[in-house]
């Protein structure tokens, strides 16, 4: 079969291989800790779900606007304000079925064939994808774990070219946990601005920030609008991955073009789901920091558990809900028993299948030699799948 040049430049995601590989055990009734998937373990609070309800009964399930209700992009708008500092307004807001939808029409509305999209390394496994279907090059900006993964300004200033379209930003970030000061952010802004490249803010892990530390958009900045596209999500932070609900804030004229391209794909998000977001961001955030509370008790465990495992090491992450450990020190060790020492897709493949113990390879994030444990599961499952996964370093440092 003859399939589209765009279709064959992208992959399957490779989180979604873990866990449909994960699922195969499962269905084998393997008892599989699962530490790939990016989702809460939380359920979406009662009265969201009673939103969705009400809307049933009241036979709210025709087509709606394309780019949401009116009232869910107001509430949008009103949220973000209220919670992250910004000012838009309805006509510079769209509702997609989902942050990764969003990511994907701003990016197919702005980037041409040759455009240049400078994205820091590690990065979320759909940007590369995203960028190669809209016919544009990925330049990368490594960061260092020990600065903690954080971009700076000056590093992307580095890699701009006359082609430099955007630079995507992810803060809290997935995989790192990365979490970008406010007076660096400003920076980068800065140098967005100056050189007239877009910045894409993906803000999905916004709220999950440690150590008291307080949820920052880069869009709170004055004069941002006119050169950022923010992309939220409801997905993390109201325990909705199902319901499929984001949203983006960008220039009218930007939402315009993303609203032209949703009407000939999607068309209008989920209306069920358009009234739950709706109650969500009307509502109360208590059960944000329930979970707030719950991920930094987890994240303690886990990094005591990494660290304690001879050959891996870990930064601590700043926010998002995931470790990042550099097994490179832990690869070589087995590297009798694990072919292409530190290949972390064979390290990862032989973990599932001999520990039943599911991560996701550095290879899908652009880091070789490290993996993404999600610590969005109980602490019960944590403390079995950090028992598992230092038993097969052991008995591979053993055999080798």
């Amino acid at each position: 079969m003859q399939l589209s040049d765009r279709v064959q430049r992208i992959d399957v995601s490779s989180v979604v291989a873990v866990s449909m590989a994960a699922e195969r055990l499962t269905a084998r009734g393997c008892d599989v800790v699962d530490f790939g998937a990016g989702q809460p373990d939380f359920q979406t609070p009662e009265h969201i779900k009673r939103a969705a309800v009400r809307a049933l009964e009241e036979n709210r399930t025709k087509y709606t606007a394309v780019a949401g209700i009116m009232p869910l992009r107001e509430a949008v708008c009103a949220w973000h304000a209220s919670q992250l500092g910004s000012n838009y307004q309805p006509n510079e807001c769209i509702v997609s079925t989902g942050g990764k939808h969003a990511i994907f029409n701003a990016i197919c509305s702005l980037i041409n064939p040759g455009d240049e999209v400078i994205v820091p390394s590690p990065y979320w496994v759909s940007y590369p994808d995203i960028v190669k279907y809209a016919g544009g090059s990925m330049v990368l900006v490594p960061t260092q774990p020990a600065d903690d993964f954080c971009l700076r300004a000056a590093a992307v200033e580095k890699l701009i070219t006359p082609r430099t379209r955007m630079l995507i930003v992810n803060s809290p970030n997935n995989p790192t946990g990365m979490v970008i000061p406010p007076d660096e952010f400003e920076r980068i802004l800065d140098v967005c601005r100056r050189h007239k490249i877009w910045l894409l803010s993906d803000e999905c892990y916004s709220h999950f920030v440690y150590g008291g530390v307080k949820p920052f958009s880069v869009a709170s900045q004055p004069g941002a609008k006119e050169h950022v596209v923010v992309v939220g999500s409801l997905s993390k932070t109201f325990a909705m991955t199902g319901w499929r609900m984001g949203y983006a804030l960008a220039p009218a004229e930007l939402v315009s073009a993303m609203l032209k391209l949703q009407s000939q794909t999607t068309s209008n998000p989920n209306s069920i789901a358009q009234y739950a977001a709706l109650e969500a961001l009307r509502g109360p955030l208590d059960s944000v920091g329930v979970m707030l509370a719950e991920y930094e008790r987890r994240r303690k465990r886990v990094l005591e558990g990494l660290r304690a495992i001879p050959g891996i090491t870990c930064a601590t992450p700043r926010g998002a809900f995931y470790a990042f450990p550099d097994v490179h020190g832990a690869l070589r060790a087995g590297k009798q028993s694990i072919p292409n020492s530190p290949d972390t897709c064979s390290f990862a493949a032989q973990l599932l299948e001999k520990e039943h113990v599911a991560v996701v390879p550095g290879e899908a994030f652009g880091a070789p030699g490290y993996i993404r444990i999600s610590y969005a599961t109980s602490l019960d499952r944590i403390d079995e799948g950090l028992r598992r996964i230092a038993k097969f370093f052991a008995e591979t440092a053993a055999a080798s």
